[in-house]
Order: structure tokens, then C-alpha cells, then sequence
């Protein structure tokens, strides 16, 4: 397996083709149609392939500030990790999960932020789950707009330092919207 970094307006229409059938297969009657992102483009990914060159598996990611208990934290989101049904169980989400560790290593990253409906994979692989109040800006991902702010506590939330800074539970303005 071979994972190359690729940011988003480097994508060619084969590789945009294999990332929408992904996506739609991992996420079926959810994802948009014709699209490759949900609510907003991610800023890069990180791409597996297989010994064929064969779309195995992608991420997205998203790097921004938000604001934690009225504190700025550099947060490395991860957005829509899916692999192909194909070859699930084979240690590429933990690989795709290993190269974002080996890449925010030693950069302005205080934490790597995701949510999860399934957390086994990020459990295992050093996440750790938190129940934050979040305000987000909602956006409707059919229409592309904007429809206001949302504020809830979230079970998803899952969290991984990269930094030698604290996370705690109080609220999080995630100055942007919900992956």
C-alpha cells in the first residue's frame, strides 16, 4: 500500500471519479451528489492505494483555530476517513491514521479533532472520546448555504494531542462548521 498527500485542486478527474464512488459507497444516501466533499472543501488528503494503484482508501483535512474555553487551539480536523468495503480490516484506516500522526509531528498542531459515530478505529489508534458543548456554523450541504449557528453538546467528539497542551470539556466554538 502506497498513501500519497494530495491537496484538494490537485485532483485530476480520474482520482476525483474513484474518491466520489468511495464516498458514496461509505456513505451512502448521505453523501451529495457529484460531489467529493460534504459541507466544504477539505484543504488536503491523504490518499491509499493499493499494488495495483487502485483507490483503497482516503481522508480529508482541515486545518483551522478554534476557540476552547476562550483559548485559540490549533486543530487538525479529520474529515469522512473511509475505505473501500473490499479490503476493510486490513490496518489501512490505522495507516491513513498514522501518516496524519507522522504529519502534524512537530508542526503548529495542538490536537487532531474528529467525529465519530464508530470509535473502535480511533480508540485504538490514541483518540480519546470528549463531550463538549460546540457552536458550528450550520450549513446546508445540498443547497450550500448557510442556515445559522448550531450549538449542542456532542457525543462524537473525539480528540488526539499532538501538543504538550490540555483539552478539557468546556465549550467549543469551532469558529466554522461541523465536519
Amino acid at each position: 500500500m502506497q498513501i500519497e498527500q494530495v491537496h484538494e485542486y490537485d485532483i485530476d478527474e480520474e482520482l476525483r471519479t474513484s474518491i466520489y464512488e468511495l464516498l458514496m459507497e461509505s456513505f451512502p444516501e448521505v453523501y451529495p451528489k457529484h460531489r467529493i466533499y460534504f459541507k466544504q472543501l477539505p484543504h488536503f488528503r491523504f490518499i491509499a492505494f493499493d499494488k495495483t494503484h487502485q483507490l483503497a482508501g482516503q481522508v480529508g483535512l482541515d486545518y483551522r483555530v478554534m476557540n476552547l474555553s476562550g483559548r485559540p487551539v490549533r486543530i487538525l480536523g479529520i474529515i469522512d476517513l473511509c475505505v473501500s468495503s473490499k479490503i476493510r480490516s486490513q490496518g489501512i484506516g490505522s495507516a491513513l491514521l498514522k501518516e496524519i500522526d507522522r504529519f502534524a509531528a512537530g508542526r503548529s498542531i495542538d490536537f487532531i479533532l474528529l467525529f465519530a459515530d464508530q470509535m473502535n478505529l480511533y480508540l485504538n489508534n490514541g483518540y480519546s472520546p470528549y463531550k463538549n458543548m460546540c457552536k458550528w456554523l450550520k450549513i446546508d450541504h445540498k443547497a450550500l448555504t448557510m442556515r445559522g449557528i448550531g450549538a449542542e453538546a456532542m457525543n462524537e467528539l473525539m480528540i488526539k494531542r499532538v501538543r504538550n497542551t490540555e483539552w478539557n470539556e468546556g465549550e467549543l466554538d469551532m469558529l466554522g462548521y461541523l465536519y
